[in-house]
């Protein structure tokens, strides 16, 4: 009796926090992240900067996690409403976009700490591999490599029935995909090694930035690569918070020792289900953390939002002051 009211208890938690976490998460964050999309847009400052560039491709893929990845788990787990069980085009399509636009939104993070390490560098050389030119390069390069990636995804899921329940499941079909799935995908690829690499190249951005306060360096591209770094090192720091929890529960649910205990389980499903709704604030977060840590960014987002709009309205003849 105290199992099934623990089943009861914990499926309840579960749908409570699919939509009360979730459905707060998946608003601010969308709009959130078309916000950076305009500002980075509309300001020259940042169309010319291979760094904002990295990063305004890194929101546009946020706002396909969250509409394509966030959305449906709050639907399937909020309202058990899942078109997963019932349509194979949708099962095999939303895992494709999930791993394209995890691995896309990964990597612009991590191009963009690699840009800053190498717009902050004193020797000229590496000033140079940081350009718009060679931004979208790389940024086309990799997301053909991560479609091509995404190919095995849509041969190996499918829809199946499974015991003891005898349900309909979309998953993996596959066993030696399934385990690329599990440990190589989700816990090294867009786990742990994104992690490393991101921190790794912030921390030496962030160095750079304070040697060069010591070297003749224009103002306004010391004030620009200040911000940028920045920006990018609180980001990752936030990222790095967000992603390792659900990391480390996911490789425990996972681990070669099944869990006998089905009262454990069922805690354990919940925390999953919470770290889960948190994982995705790292697609989420962006806007509210360069609000916070950058004075200028705030200037630059309230410009673009009413000094903008404002000056296309002004008299051709008008004289500001």
């Amino acid at each position: 009796m105290s199992a099934l009211n623990t089943s009861m208890y914990s499926y309840t938690g579960i749908q409570q926090v699919a939509i009360y976490m979730g459905m707060p998460i998946l608003i601010i964050g969308v709009f959130g992240e078309i916000l950076i999309i305009i500002v980075f847009l509309s300001l020259k400052t940042f169309r010319e900067k291979s760094c904002a560039f990295y990063l305004t491709i890194m929101s546009l893929f946020n706002v396909g996690q969250l509409l394509f990845c966030l959305f449906p788990q709050i639907m399937i787990q909020g309202f058990d409403i899942d078109l997963t069980r019932t349509s194979v085009f949708y099962c095999k399509c939303r895992i494709f976009i999930r791993q394209l636009c995890t691995l896309m939104s990964c990597t612009c993070m991590g191009l963009a700490t690699m840009d800053q390490f190498f717009a902050t560098c004193s020797t000229t050389w590496w000033q140079q591999l940081s350009n718009i030119k060679l931004a979208r390069i790389l940024t086309s390069l990799y997301f053909i490599i991560w479609i091509c990636h995404g190919i095995p995804f849509l041969i190996y899921i499918d829809i199946v029935r499974l015991s003891p329940n005898n349900e309909l499941y979309c998953t993996v079909t596959n066993r030696i995909f399934l385990h690329y799935f599990q440990y190589g995908f989700v816990i090294i690829l867009a786990g742990f090694f994104p992690i490393f690499i991101t921190v790794l190249f912030s921390l030496l951005a962030y160095r750079n930035v304070q040697k060069s306060m010591y070297q003749i360096v224009p103002l306004i591209r010391r004030e620009l690569d200040k911000q940028l770094t920045v920006m990018v090192l609180v980001i990752v720091a936030f990222n790095s918070i967000t992603t390792i929890p659900y990391i480390v529960v996911y490789i425990i649910m996972r681990g070669s020792i099944p869990i006998q205990d089905p009262i454990l389980f069922l805690q354990l499903q919940f925390s999953s289900t919470v770290f889960s709704n948190i994982y995705f604030l790292h697609f989420a977060s962006s806007l509210y953390i360069y609000v916070c840590v950058s004075e200028r960014f705030r200037r630059q987002l309230i410009y673009v939002l009413f000094g903008m709009h404002r000056r296309q309205t002004l008299p051709a003849n008008h004289v500001s002051p």
